[in-house]
């Protein structure tokens, strides 16, 4: 008997009939003989109403109340899967993270996890309890309630996983399995049977919505297997996440994403003398302001330009960063760019095969699609283009790298904001 930690997002317990049909999955599971833990988020768009509400209240909600309105999310539906899966005869318990012990940063609404404490997990388990647990949660040492962020029931499951040393973490979502780049952009796209952490954890950061990097990386660092599974064909194994030395074989392109959701900022005329940058970005640091992409440019005048990219979500609070900033360095004007889509191929196989760069960037030139910005790492090549652009790079690229098959996928849920 093992531990098989899932986890299902609120598009998986939106209503009644879709809760009874995780208690069901969860029953599953526990008859293969495995104890079980199940995290789960919100019911539907939730949090989105409750976000609303509270911008209703007031224009500028306070971070630790949002923390504790949000949180009573994840609580319906857990106590709601808890009576569920007992509707069916078994014994199962829900916990919300300040009674699991999912300790957190004291920052809130973006909070990191920092210890799980796994006694109440395992005695539940041991009296044969079904745990469902409250995902996107936790509590600081000092028992004020936090939210982990974009992506936190992702991380939370994952985190269980490693804490109670897991057999497995199964991702339960609206998609089969991780596809080369999104089925709803590329109908005919392949879908990958397994993958490695490196790769996966490179596709989230760059857009791919499968899975938050913050999980991926958890995953990788205790070596928590992963599979992303559908909630709608159990049957179906979907793909296995795992390392990369333990992969026999691996593409030189192993798949496509497009980000949307960042903005530019060109800040213009900086001195061009040693620890201006260091002033720029280490005051975005200190703000908990996440910055990717970024160029420098050299003038003639003795100043310089810096283009970045950060998230859309963190730009007010940027600007008024960096108006300071601008003032102590003396700097020109602050250009805001929001007509931009982060395009990025994704693969272990590139270290070996030269060209990979080349045949991305005349695939785009191909489709008539400019470059505003280039990034590279071992495993990724991103380039910024327009929004508009970014479905059509999409699209030139899985056709230019073989990462269309003969079968279309069905996706059910949202499009993507591409």
């Amino acid at each position: 008997m093992g531990i098989i930690v899932q986890k299902f997002g609120g598009t998986s317990v939106a209503d009644p009939q879709k809760i009874h049909n995780v208690a069901k999955a969860v029953i599953r599971e526990k008859e293969n003989g495995n104890d079980v833990v199940v995290v789960v988020s919100a019911m539907g768009h939730t949090t989105d109403y409750l976000i609303k509400l509270a911008k209703e209240v007031t224009s500028n909600p306070n971070s630790r109340e949002m923390d504790m309105l949000l949180s009573t999310g994840e609580q319906v539906s857990i106590a709601l899967l808890a009576m569920a899966i007992q509707s069916h005869g078994y014994k199962a318990i829900s916990m919300n993270g300040q009674q699991v012990g999912i300790i957190t940063e004291c920052i809130h609404s973006k909070a990191r996890i920092v210890d799980i404490k796994t006694e109440k997990l395992q005695k539940n388990l041991k009296e044969g309890n079904i745990i469902v647990v409250a995902g996107f949660q936790g509590v600081t040492p000092e028992g004020e309630i936090t939210t982990l962020g974009r992506g936190g029931s992702d991380t939370s499951a994952v985190a269980i996983a490693a804490a109670l040393n897991a057999d497995r973490c199964d991702i339960y979502t609206d998609v089969e399995g991780v596809y080369a780049t999104d089925p709803r952009i590329v109908p005919n796209i392949q879908k990958t049977d397994i993958i490695s952490y490196e790769e996966m954890l490179e596709l989230a950061r760059v857009g791919a919505n499968v899975l938050h990097p913050r999980s991926v990386e958890t995953a990788k660092q205790f070596q928590v297997p992963l599979r992303v599974r559908s909630s709608f064909k159990l049957d179906n194994l979907g793909t296995l996440i795992i390392g990369v030395e333990n992969m026999e074989i691996y593409k030189p392109v192993a798949g496509v994403a497009a980000d949307s959701s960042q903005v530019r900022i060109l800040l213009a005329n900086l001195p061009d003398i040693p620890g201006t940058a260091a002033d720029v970005f280490g005051a975005l640091a200190k703000n908990n302001i996440s910055v990717d992409m970024i160029i420098q440019s050299l003038a003639n005048n003795g100043t310089n330009s810096i283009a970045f990219t950060i998230d859309e979500d963190d730009l007010d609070n940027a600007l008024k960063i960096l108006e300071d900033v601008k003032k102590e360095v003396k700097a020109g004007d602050i250009l805001i760019d929001k007509d931009i889509a982060k395009v990025s191929i994704v693969g272990a196989g590139m270290v070996d095969r030269p060209g990979i760069a080349a045949d991305m960037f005349r695939s785009l030139a191909e489709n008539n699609i400019n470059i505003k910005m280039i990034s590279t790492s071992e495993i990724k090549i991103s380039c910024l283009v327009e929004k508009d652009n970014a479905a059509p790079a999409i699209k030139a690229l899985c056709k230019e790298f073989g990462l269309e098959s003969s079968e279309m996928a069905v996706v059910k849920g949202d499009l993507p904001n591409v």
